[in-house]
């Protein structure tokens, strides 16, 4: 018995999307246009785990009409498969760039069959978030990846395309499916499912327009473009990346040296405000390299806490490169001490939360994200789990260790923090609580978490103004390791555990000719996990003894 179409394959097709990208809506236009093409169509879709730990993956199989009937004792329609085959799928469309990295990891990108369209917008995902250091996924990986998987790639911010049309991506990713002439439906074809939608038709259209666009002119100008040579018999992939692609390494060292150039050729007391002009003549003093990190963290420091805050991070950097063994270079330490530096003075404390909770900025930014038009209301609740420890640390040293002592007082405080608090910040009593913590900022000297801190903060410049004098490399490794410091509450409990790991380990290091990248390989174990356990293991197979210097 014949098939219905014998000899034939059906046109495939994949979408990868999160939650509210609307994948489904884009599934169900290809379906209709084919529909409206008189083309057999039907989708399927498998749903993810989670928003960003699988996305749902919609699958659409379409077949044209035969040209010469069914024939005798074939089927009247054809048989569809529900879920795309690896190697099988002739477009897939992402919606965000690590969609696509998983499309092409389950195998259905193929250099010889898929036409790959993506958005090149990031939505980082919960491995991403969670990483102690930064986890993120290399996006110039990604794009490479994706063009030696695919035949033709177009890749482009589809989403910032369908934002700027007042409509969401899978209308502009469907305006780039039909601008890369992969279906033979017309331009006319494509729109009829869209307007079937008459309440946001005028928006999805002109995303479909800019989609569209983008795609016709990329694959234009690939078509033209010269191809490298290729062995007989093979189908390499063709790259095209569309509108403004992340920067290659190379390319992100470059436009930072730029901005460096351009800020020691302008005047540090141009760059900051008039209450730092005096601390910003004294940065002229201090490495070329390191200007510009100097400067931020001057900035950084003074909105944190106050002018006299900004000096005294200003007198620890200069501490730091007056030891600098290349001052008139790179000035690598000085750079790290002052990054570093402003990072640690500016710990997130319940003052500082709160103060980034209320300002107007992230208030102004939530309104947009929301879409809300003016005159609409908008409600911002903070779901708050202070622990005793939180609590203690913003009052003042004494009455904070008292508290920690106190057995009864902390059990009435878990009591009444157990379930969490919510606050609404956008009513007169939730901002006002919040505000008013925000104002403590000039009783955070006398409070018992900025004492701890500071004196950790001495500890740690100490260790690395001893040991640049003879392994400045090794110095280098000790004040990056403040990047194990994360976050507030249990999370920075447990890097400042880890860090105390590390600076043991350091100095039990020093002398010894690979103590910086072992050090290197000790900071990389701290940021692998959250509770230390490898860490803790990698520290365990040092030797035991530490110059008498450290001890």
């Amino acid at each position: 018995m014949t098939s219905w179409r014998d000899g034939n394959r059906p046109f495939t097709l994949a979408v990868l999307a999160m939650g509210g990208e609307g994948g489904g809506v884009l599934a169900d236009w290809v379906v209709a246009a084919g529909e409206e093409a008189g083309w057999t169509a039907q989708n399927t879709s498998v749903a993810g785990v989670a928003q960003r730990t699988g996305a749902t993956v919609y699958y659409v199989e379409m077949l044209p009409p035969p040209q010469e009937g069914i024939p005798a004792g074939g089927r009247a329609a054809p048989v569809l498969s529900l879920f795309p085959t690896p190697g099988e799928v002739d477009v897939v469309i992402a919606s965000e760039l690590m969609e696509c990295g998983r499309a092409i990891q389950r195998g259905f990108t193929t250099p010889d069959r898929t036409t790959l369209i993506t958005s090149t917008n990031r939505v980082y995902s919960i491995d991403e978030r969670i990483h102690l250091g930064d986890g993120r996924v290399d996006a110039d990986e990604l794009l490479a990846a994706a063009g030696r998987s695919s035949r033709v790639l177009v890749a482009a911010d589809f989403a910032a395309v369908a934002q700027s049309a007042g409509s969401v991506v899978s209308a502009s990713l469907f305006g780039a499916l039909a601008g890369t002439g992969v279906l033979p439906f017309t331009r006319e074809q494509f729109e009829v499912p869209i307007r079937a939608f008459a309440k946001a038709a005028d928006a999805s259209l002109r995303a479909f327009a800019a989609g569209y666009a983008v795609a016709q002119e990329q694959v234009a100008a690939a078509a033209g473009a010269q191809r490298p040579a290729r062995r007989p018999g093979t189908t390499g992939p063709v790259a095209l990346t569309i509108g403004r692609r992340p920067q290659t390494a190379a390319e992100r060292k470059a436009a930072e040296d730029r901005r460096r150039n351009a800020v020691a050729a302008t005047t540090p007391e141009a760059l900051v405000g008039p209450a730092l002009r005096g601390q910003a003549r004294a940065v002229r003093e201090l490495p070329a390299a390191a200007r510009s990190t100097v400067l931020h963290g001057l900035v950084r420091t003074s909105v944190y806490q106050d002018v006299a805050y900004a000096e005294l991070y200003l007198e620890r950097v200069r501490s730091l490169a007056a030891l600098d063994p290349d001052a008139a270079g790179a000035a690598e330490l000085t750079t790290a001490a002052a990054r570093n530096l402003a990072l640690w003075m500016c710990y997130q404390d319940t003052i500082q939360v709160a103060a980034q909770k209320t300002r107007r900025s992230r208030l102004q930014r939530v309104r947009e994200e929301a879409k809300a038009e003016e005159g609409q209301l908008v409600e911002v609740r903070e779901y708050l789990h202070p622990r005793v420890e939180e609590i203690a640390d913003t009052l003042p040293t004494r009455l904070g260790r008292y508290l920690l002592r106190s057995r009864p007082l902390t059990r009435v405080i878990e009591r009444v923090t157990r379930e969490g608090i919510v606050l609404n910040t956008t009513s007169v009593l939730g901002y006002t609580q919040l505000a008013v913590l925000a104002r403590l900022r000039p009783v955070r000297p006398r409070s018992l978490r900025f004492a701890r801190e500071q004196e950790g903060i001495e500890e740690w410049l100490r260790l690395a103004r001893e040991l640049a004098m003879d392994q400045p490399a090794l110095a280098r490794e000790v004040l990056d390791c403040q990047q194990v410091l994360k976050g507030y509450g249990a999370t920075h409990a447990h890097g400042s555990e880890s860090l105390a790991l590390l600076l043991d380990a350091a100095g039990r290091l020093a002398g010894s000719a690979d103590a910086a990248p072992r050090l290197a390989r000790l900071r990389t174990a701290a940021l692998a996990d959250e509770e230390g356990a490898r860490l803790r293991a990698e520290v365990g197979r040092l030797a035991p003894s530490a110059p008498a210097s450290l001890a």
